[in-house]
């Protein structure tokens, strides 16, 4: 057992005092007081208690650290610099263009597994980090150190709610409890009574210490994992802690100091200031690591042609089907795993499926954090509660996130369940996300050879899938790249390029078989990649039409299919026209609902016909 120099670890915490006011002030940003109040628990954390190996963040069995308040930045980089993991030097770079040490943290650092500085994201991600070492058998700890003003973030009690239920007592939460917030003084200041109160109400084991107590912070870490709950530790500190003329003084937030301000501030620090420079960190247990390499190849899809099926239904069949070769595929749902179809994956492997229950928010930080640790996960839902998870989302395009996300019950197809529960946003949601993938399939067979693009390829997908039986279109083994499109209706003289996904392209056919009892031809594409699109299909077919495309969707005009192939093609002198969801729709028949709205064979038959 190695053996603690408590009065080492004060003097490291003020040399990360010293590094975070150095680093802020060269870069006239920052801060630096919300860096100072956490300077002791991150020192003891790094250099008294967690287990990892310095030189190299990613091995497999490191403890885990998640800077939750990420404006804290300057901090984590300091604890890594001090680490020996790269020169102190470098932290006068913070917040330059050219270097990576960002005003946040971002996995374009080898230690950050996720971005973080959206406040209240950080303890779902260590959910699902924490859950991954339990499905691989490691006994790596995640701690996450929050700001207590985030706790009034929802997002918070929603992922201590699971982390309760799932007993992750590998799971440590720090709060930083330093009473001040951005404008003002948090709404509970130093209530330390009703914080723990919280916690200890969703399950958690709960230790309060004073933050700037080295020996107390040891000593309540020396009893992680002892029970079969999470651990929060609340953490009495002070904003700016260890300057006078900053500590527990409102104004700072968020403001560097300046030359002659700063170097007040060194003049306290310095005299007992010490570097972590030659200290032995423990290292990790030499646990196997898990196995990373994915299937050659998948199990075969089975359907006949014309058999009818919803897409949803398919989703949860290429999850189960799937999940046989990968096991690296986990799978999460919130409480709508009947309707999403995801309880197949549930019945077939149900230590790799996590209920997260009605909290979209941490469902999908749940299945960000098991993304880090290697797996792929798929979380899905009605498409229209993603909504409420969007932060989540746009943060992880941000982390380059490993997330697949399966949308269902999509548009006024889904009937009489209501607008409130009908996915009509969730293209344009979706599609301006960072480096994310769309896809949205029109039968089983697309949608299960688009599963398994989605196992492939590494980032965010999103796949939308509807709630009405569908005929089988294609052929077991056709291959679904991204970026593709299928052209599934084409003849010579045909009149205009009919474009649709989904539902849609269903109506779409219909259409062409009525239009071609009356000579007239349209052909029709199956633009199942909405991003990516299948740009150069749609281009070729509509030079072939006289540059006339109709787009068809179940959704609203705006930042939808449509909006995508006028996007694309309109530098191209091709005319797009577009039939979607225009109003507000209310409660009906599918069918009533797809003729209200003008988007069924019908109405396509006569806008092709106005169209001339």
């Amino acid at each position: 057992m190695i053996e603690i120099d408590v009065e080492l670890l004060k003097g490291i915490a003020n040399q990360l005092r010293i590094h975070s006011i150095t680093a802020t002030t060269a870069a006239g940003s920052g801060h630096p007081t919300s860096c100072l109040s956490a300077a002791d628990l991150v020192a003891a954390l790094f250099f008294g208690h967690m287990r990892y190996d310095p030189q190299h963040p990613h091995f497999h069995n490191n403890d885990r650290f998640i800077l939750s308040k990420g404006h804290a930045a300057p901090l984590l980089y300091a604890a890594w610099a001090e680490a020996g993991l790269f020169p102190v030097e470098t932290l006068l770079q913070l917040r330059k263009y050219t270097s990576d040490l960002e005003g946040h943290p971002t996995p374009r650092l080898a230690f950050a597994d996720v971005a973080t500085g959206s406040l209240g994201q950080g303890l779902s991600v260590g959910v699902g980090v924490a859950l991954a070492a339990r499905l691989d058998q490691l006994d790596y700890n995640t701690y996450v150190l929050l700001g207590d003003g985030e706790t009034a973030e929802g997002s918070v009690w929603e992922a201590a709610a699971l982390a309760g239920v799932q007993k992750l007592n590998n799971l440590i939460a720090l709060v930083d409890v330093n009473r001040l917030g951005q404008s003002q003084a948090t709404a509970l200041g130093h209530d330390i009574a009703t914080y723990r109160k919280r916690f200890e109400s969703f399950g958690w084991r709960v230790e309060d210490v004073d933050g700037h107590d080295i020996e107390e912070i040891l000593e309540v870490l020396g009893g992680v994992g002892l029970n079969e709950q999470p651990l929060c530790i609340l953490a009495k500190t002070y904003k700016g802690a260890g300057v006078s003329f900053l500590q527990d003084l409102d104004g700072w937030h968020g403001k560097a100091l300046n030359q002659d301000e700063a170097a007040r501030a060194l003049a306290e620090l310095r005299p007992s200031a010490r570097s972590a420079a030659g200290m032995t960190i423990p290292p990790p247990s030499p646990r196997p690591a898990p196995v990373t390499e994915g299937p050659a190849t998948f199990p075969p899809v089975a359907y006949q042609a014309g058999q009818s099926i919803a897409t949803r239904e398919a989703y949860g069949n290429a999850l189960a089907r799937i999940g046989e070769v990968d096991p690296h595929l986990v799978a999460m749902d919130g409480d709508t795993k009947n309707s999403t179809f995801a309880e197949k994956f549930l019945k077939k492997f149900p230590e790799r499926f996590t209920e997260c229950y009605i909290a979209e928010q941490n469902l999908v930080g749940v299945a960000v954090g098991f993304g880090t640790r290697g797996k792929v996960p798929f979380a899905s839902t009605f498409a229209c509660f993603f909504s409420r998870a969007y932060d989540q989302i746009r943060v992880a395009g941000i982390s380059q996130a490993n997330l697949k996300l399966a949308g269902s019950h999509v548009g006024v197809s889904i009937g009489e369940d209501g607008p409130t529960q009908m996915g009509l946003e969730d293209l344009a949601m979706m599609r301006p996300v960072a480096g994310s993938v769309v896809l949205y399939p029109s039968d089983a067979v697309s949608t299960e050879k688009l599963v398994e693009e989605m196992v492939r390829h590494r980032g965010i997908c999103y796949l939308r899938t509807s709630r009405p039986k569908t005929p089988v279109l294609y052929r077991n083994d056709e291959p679904f790249p991204i970026g593709g499109a299928k052209i599934v209706r084409q003849q010579a003289g045909d009149k205009i390029t009919v474009v649709a996904a989904g539902i849609t392209l269903h109506e779409a056919l219909k259409a062409a078989a009525m239009l071609a009892q009356e000579g007239i031809g349209i052909t029709v594409i199956d633009a199942y990649s909405i991003k990516p699109l299948g740009k150069d299909i749609i281009q070729a077919a509509a030079h072939k039409t006289g540059n006339q495309v109709l787009t068809v969707e179940d959704h609203y005009p705006e930042g939808g299919l449509g909006d995508a192939v006028a996007g694309e093609l309109s530098s191209a002198g091709i005319k797009v026209h577009k039939l979607a969801v225009n109003g507000l729709p209310r409660s009906g028949k599918p069918e009533e609902l797809l003729a209200k709205f003008a988007i069924n064979a019908d109405a396509i038959v006569a806008k092709v016909k106005a169209l001339g």
